[in-house]
């Protein structure tokens, strides 16, 4: 809140500033100067009473009002500041319709600004002195550029010119584009059923289109979306999508209601008539991609959405989409966790009473764990250690590729796994820890975001995969630290892979080190940083079709070598290793079967497990604690040191 405070005086100040060298200007007779450093001060500080004082003094040294308005010219490239004097201006000269019109304009383009909190457009007379098509032109104008509900502080701003509006309204209640505009801009600011009554009446004066469109958007709102599709689909029967052209967007607006109702089916014939009249109708082909998506809940169709937004760039609907349907899911949106033993420990030392930095553990875990498990609990506590037991078959110790050439991350002194590789360079490891996130909107969202590694020595890159920075210092990287520190772990292995992706790309894919670097970590042993090695590899698929089968062939190794392993040991990386191929659609469906067939394996285990148990934590290990039944034990077990 200081913050915000702090920022408030700053801007009061900067605008009084202008105000000051404005009045100069004026007293010198330069009005041209004292015009741009009003224009200035109303952008910083709109409600500042000195500088509408100063305002009507340059409109006076001007010759009135009607003669000021030339220094604030509206011809050429506008400045927003100019703009929003140039609306007081007309209203000190009684052109009311301008003023409100031009203030609609400051609206569109800095929402967030108080335009709307001034005196003139609160006068009780205004909403008599004004044209309704003039007031409707300026409702389109601003509401078209606001968000859908309108936040809390958006919503201050702009509740001034909504009430001026309403009083429009209530003097032209038959005025059909009036009270449509309204319904849209009311609806934002969450007065649905209002929105509903201004639509209805507006539906009701001039039935159409436009009408329509608003009285389900409200609707649709005020949590009535079965009525909204009946009224769009009573339009779309009168005036049918595959022959206007405006009414497409609504029959595609009725596809995605069927969808956000659980009935995808029954939307996608509405999107199939569309593209057989337009097949490159911005919305129609992405919006298919998702309905489809609804029906089945395959990748392919998210691929398919990549796929289109590469060959039509313009179609910024279908990324959108990419992003919503990718959200939170793992890989596709978001590193996944994990499941090993020894986070589960850290996760339960991390809760308890009294853990910091310099709390100590001594434990053992049963069987050997991913070696990126232990990087996690380092970082969170460094002063801790950890044994493996024993080593089961097949040793995930060894990789899947025996080159003696081939790049190695580990290495192990019996079961003490240790880096194998040098720590990075501080400044790669700062742009590492600078760009690694744990979600991203999208795969194809991630490889791009990485680009800026591609600089990064290879050494470095691999160096930070078992030498990790930690979290930024933010609200996001304090909690990570204090509470999923693996996570943080997981998504730099993910970047700094995605990173290696990007090495070297003037090499020929087939001969390249980003080619021969990745396949390297992915069939090398068993750890997070293979995942992140496939995780990148799957990434090159999405954005490089051209390379999508041999990618498949490897991610096929790592998936068959994990589910042979599952049949005798555990294997805490398969399900994420599944996930990998289900995020690969052109892996061949008995890859894909067998990934869903081991995942829901899984599932089945731990619901048993829990059924037998109850709830656990720990599917893969187990540690030489049990903190969650014997909380006395874990404080012995886990002093200070």
């Amino acid at each position: 809140m200081g913050g915000h405070g702090d920022d408030r005086n700053d801007e009061r100040l900067a605008a009084e500033g202008e105000v000051a060298v404005a009045r100069l200007a004026i007293d010198s007779g330069d009005l041209g100067h004292a015009a741009e450093h009003l224009a200035d001060a109303i952008l910083a500080d709109p409600q500042l009473p000195e500088l509408h004082e100063a305002l009507a003094e340059l409109s006076a040294a001007a010759g009135g009002p009607a003669a000021a308005r030339e220094l604030f010219p509206l011809d050429g490239e506008v400045y927003l500041g100019t703009v929003a004097c140039r609306a007081h201006v007309e209203a000190a000269a009684g052109d009311w319709d301008t003023a409100v019109g031009l203030l609609a304009s400051a609206i569109q383009y800095e929402p967030a600004h108080p335009w709307a909190h001034t005196a003139w457009l609160a006068r009780e007379d205004l909403p008599g002195l004004v044209d309704p098509d003039a007031v409707a032109q300026a409702v389109a104008r601003a509401a078209g550029a606001l968000p859908d509900p309108l936040t809390d502080e958006l919503a201050e701003a702009v509740r001034p010119f909504d009430a001026f509006v309403q009083a429009v309204v209530a003097r032209h209640g038959d005025h059909a584009l009036l009270l449509a505009m309204a319904s849209g801009l009311t609806r934002r600011l969450g007065a649905t059923a209002r929105a509903v009554e201004l639509a209805e009446r507006a539906h009701r004066a001039a039935p159409g289109y436009l009408p329509a469109v608003m009285l389900g958007n409200a609707l649709r709102a005020d949590g009535r979306p079965e009525r909204a599709l009946d009224v769009w689909e009573a339009e779309l029967a009168r005036v049918a999508p595959d022959r206007d052209d405006s009414s497409s967007y609504l029959a595609v607006d009725v596809a995605e209601l069927y969808g956000a109702l659980g009935r995808p089916e029954e939307g996608l014939p509405w999107l199939d008539r569309v593209l057989a009249a337009e097949p490159d109708h911005p919305k129609a082909a992405p919006a298919r991609y998702g309905l489809r998506h609804a029906v089945d809940g395959d990748p392919a169709h998210l691929l398919g959405l990549a796929d289109h937004h590469r060959a039509h760039p313009d179609h910024e609907y279908a990324q959108d989409l990419l992003a919503r349907l990718s959200h939170r899911e793992p890989w596709l949106g978001m590193v996944p966790g994990a499941s090993e033993a020894t986070v589960n420990l850290l996760h339960q030392v991390l809760a308890a009473p009294g853990t910091d930095r310099d709390t100590a553990i001594d434990c053992g875990v049963s069987t050997l764990e991913p070696p990126s498990s232990r990087l996690a609990l380092h970082l969170a506590l460094p002063h801790c250690t950890v044994a493996y037991g024993s080593v089961d078959e097949p040793d995930p110790r060894r990789p899947l590729s025996t080159s003696a050439t081939a790049t190695r991350v580990w290495a192990w002194d019996g079961t003490d796994p240790k880096p194998a590789v040098a720590a990075p360079a501080p400044e790669s490891a700062e742009l590492v820890r600078a760009t690694a996130g744990i979600v991203w909107p999208s795969l194809p969202a991630a490889y791009d975001h990485a680009v800026r590694l591609a600089g990064i020595p290879l050494d470095d890159l691999l160096g930070v995969l078992v030498h990790p920075p930690l979290p930024r210092e933010d609200e996001l990287g304090r909690a990570l630290l204090a509470h999923q520190p693996e996570l943080w772990v997981r998504a730099v292995q993910a970047f700094a892979c995605l990173g290696i992706a990007h090495h070297r790309t003037d090499q020929p894919w087939p001969e390249s080190d980003r080619r021969r670097v990745l396949l390297d970590l992915l069939l090398g042993p068993e750890d997070w940083v293979a995942e992140a090695a496939g995780f990148a590899l799957v990434a090159i698929g999405w954005t490089h079709p051209e390379i999508r089968a041999d990618i498949a062939a490897q991610l096929r190794r790592r998936l068959h070598y994990c589910v042979d392993a599952r049949r005798v040991r555990a294997v805490t990386i398969l399900r994420s290793v599944c996930r990998l191929v289900l995020a690969a659609p052109w892996m061949p469906p008995a890859d894909r079967d067998l990934a869903r067939a081991a995942i829901r394996a899984e599932d089945a285990e731990n619901a048993t497990r829990t059924t037998r148990t109850g709830p656990t934590t720990e599917p893969a290990g187990t540690t030489d604690a049990e903190p969650a039944r014997a909380p006395g034990r874990l404080r012995r077990l886990f002093g200070r040191s």
